[in-house]
């Protein structure tokens, strides 16, 4: 009992506004650790890597228009895919129709001391290939976005499980106390496929879920303290705040959600002066606002979103989620329509801002312990999507996702994986996500099999089944 004494009259002097939605708005009943949740841990692995900015392309991008080569493709446009192809599973709808090849429209190159194929529509990214390692071939276990998208970006296909970033964050906590560990910067167009369930903590500690910072307009919403009330006044309250949270701790043996919640009250009184500095872009050079792509309008959203991210990392913030991409339509990279037309517009709104952020990092000494990871919830079908016009479209392909990651311990130029002639499928076993997320937790030095949490009678992981660590991508 001394000790929830002791830690009341701590955290008497820091508690803040009763604002920060995102920290506090769920009550989850798993119990929190009694300890701060936010404070820095020791990582179960000696390595580089302390945060990661996570690149997530909603809608599913066509591998073989972007990062993989496939001349027989091309050669076979508008005939029919040779052969039956053997698949099984959720791809098998997808081969019940006619099978006719769409090659790529786009030139490929290679380009770096690594020689690796891209596309013509990433020529910024290009110049950054030699800081790539490529994942091909990975596989999920659903063909529909809504699922698919969680699968990626919490290991599971159902809502209510961690997200990556809620698990960094539980494993690892926070670089920066005026700042949460776990931010997300979704598009300014809207949000994406299951909305705050891509960075939903799950069944995690509240204070490990994703703090949304929008794109535009105010960045974080119930931050400031209301119009009106001074500081003697929020001081009186917070007060009269501590000595009823101090009666009920008296009373109870179970106080790790209330003193969880505390924290997050401290830390929302801190973001007070913080979150507003960071999120201020007015103050970057106008060398860096060109570089971003903050002067043109094609480029100026997720610009906006790398920039943002590079000063999270900078500030200490372990996890950042980005997201381009709005639901399922025209901004969203579903191309079931015109591949070709909409593949350029998605493209040239990501390719510079991506590669920005990647040569910003480099030069500020930040890439080597900053992860950055390129993902979609899906592939495309070598084939078209409905009319054979002169504006095919492709359809889902949950065989066919590649991945790209830099920074941190990544080696650079290496590649894991292999798709056929016609990027449908990995020519060996295909590469499952849990692999990819145990390789992720590898790289920020956690150990996928040591993170765990009790739940429902049972210990929790990301890979939930367990991840095989892709070695080759580690340096």
């Amino acid at each position: 009992m001394s000790s929830r004494r002791a830690f009341l009259q701590q955290s008497y002097n820091g508690l803040g506004t009763l604002g920060l939605a995102s920290l506090l708005a769920q009550d989850n009943p798993v119990q929190a650790d009694n300890s701060n949740p936010f404070a820095p841990r020791v990582a179960h692995l000696p390595r580089r890597a302390k945060r990661c900015i996570f690149l997530f392309m909603q809608g599913g991008v066509s591998q073989m228009d972007s990062f993989e080569y496939k001349p027989e493709l091309n050669k076979l446009h508008g005939k029919q895919l040779p052969g039956n192809p053997n698949v099984r599973g959720e791809l098998q709808g997808r081969l019940s129709f006619e099978h006719v090849c769409v090659g790529s429209a786009f030139k490929f190159q290679q380009h770096g001391e690594s020689g690796r194929y891209i596309s013509e529509l990433f020529p910024h990214l290009a110049k950054q290939v030699d800081r790539l390692a490529f994942v091909h071939g990975i596989k999920t276990d659903n063909q529909n976005h809504g699922p698919s998208t969680l699968h990626v970006t919490t290991g599971s296909q159902f809502p209510g499980s961690p997200s990556v970033g809620s698990w960094m964050a539980y494993g690892l906590g926070s670089e920066n106390q005026d700042m949460p560990a776990y931010m997300v910067v979704q598009d300014p167009r809207g949000a994406p496929v299951n909305g705050a369930a891509v960075w939903s903590n799950g069944y995690l500690p509240a204070a490990h879920q994703g703090t949304l910072l929008r794109a535009k307009g105010t960045p974080i919403l119930n931050l400031s303290a209301p119009q009106g009330l001074s500081a003697s006044r929020q001081r009186q309250e917070l007060e009269q705040l501590r000595w009823l949270n101090q009666k009920h701790l008296e009373n109870r043996d179970d106080s790790g959600e209330l003193e969880a919640r505390i924290h997050a009250y401290e830390l929302a009184f801190r973001m007070q002066t913080r979150a507003p500095e960071l999120v201020d872009l007015s103050k970057e050079p106008e060398h860096i606002h060109k570089l971003y792509g903050l002067d043109r309008a094609e480029t100026a959203g997720f610009g906006r979103q790398c920039l943002l991210a590079r000063r999270l990392a900078e500030s200490g913030v372990r996890y950042t989620l980005l997201v381009h991409g709005v639901q399922i339509n025209q901004h969203s990279w579903d191309d079931h329509g015109d591949v070709q037309g909409r593949m350029i517009r998605h493209s040239r709104e990501v390719d510079q801002p991506v590669a920005a952020l990647l040569s910003d990092l480099e030069q500020r000494g930040l890439l080597e312990e900053t992860l950055v990871v390129w993902a979609s919830e899906m592939g495309r079908t070598p084939f078209k999507n409905g009319k054979m016009n002169d504006k095919p479209g492709r359809d889902h392909n949950s065989y066919g996702l590649v991945m790209w990651m830099a920074g941190g311990n990544v080696k650079p130029g290496a590649t894991v994986g292999q798709t056929d002639d016609f990027s449908l499928r990995s020519v060996e076993e295909p590469i499952h996500i849990r692999h990819v997320h145990a390789t992720l937790l590898n790289l920020m030095g956690l150990d996928d099999e040591r993170l765990r949490y009790l739940h429902a009678g049972r210990n929790r992981q990301l890979t939930d089944i367990g991840g095989e660590v892709l070695d080759d991508l580690i340096s």
